[in-house]
């Protein structure tokens, strides 16, 4: 978690259920790996938002990784997001983001949607990482309520580097958006057991 000493604001909450969340996502084989599915889910989220960027992110106990990734040029590789995990190579995909990076944290944590059309307009989140380091500017995201366990496992999200009016049908797309990616998961955890 980190603090910003002159405002005495916790920029990135206590996270609780981080190891239990991690474990639980490793028995589910997720957020290891780039995953087409996840990759063309992403783009979707993009398509019906029409936000430049659509992530679908796993949270464990250390970081954040992208499993699916729409990027602008469409490529998924997202080097343009400054994500790129310490020891990685320029070839790789870059897919992790320190868990002290963005908002995604925040949604987890809290288990509920986040909408910051301006996140400037938010002094709690104006001083993250993100809006200096790649010029973040805008934030919709929706946890993924694991409902074996109810961890919160991860969210799905889109951003923009201008403000961005999501609104109450942003809102509802990505927490629908989000049930709909739960059950591609389901899926999955059913074909492991």
């Amino acid at each position: 978690m980190t603090y910003d000493a002159t405002r005495r604001l916790l920029l990135t909450p206590q996270d609780k259920e981080g190891a239990e969340r991690g474990r639980r996502l490793r028995g589910l084989d997720l957020g290891q790996r780039p995953e087409p599915v996840f990759d063309r889910f992403a783009d979707r989220l993009a398509d019906v938002t029409g936000a430049p960027y659509a992530m679908v992110n796993f949270i464990d106990e250390n970081r954040q990784f992208f499993a699916g990734l729409h990027t602008p040029d469409g490529d998924h590789r997202g080097e343009e997001l400054g994500a790129v995990a310490a020891g990685s190579t320029e070839s790789e995909v870059a897919r992790y983001m320190a868990r002290d990076h963005g908002y995604c944290p925040h949604v987890v944590v809290r288990r509920k949607a986040l909408v910051l059309e301006d996140v400037c307009d938010y002094p709690r989140f104006a001083g993250n990482p993100v809006v200096d380091e790649i010029g973040i500017r805008s934030y919709l995201g929706a946890p993924l309520i694991d409902d074996r366990t109810g961890l919160a496992l991860g969210t799905v999200c889109v951003v923009a580097t201008e403000p961005r009016p999501w609104g109450r049908a942003g809102l509802a797309t990505i927490k629908s958006m989000a049930g709909e990616l739960m059950e591609l998961v389901r899926g999955r955890g059913d074909l492991l057991q």
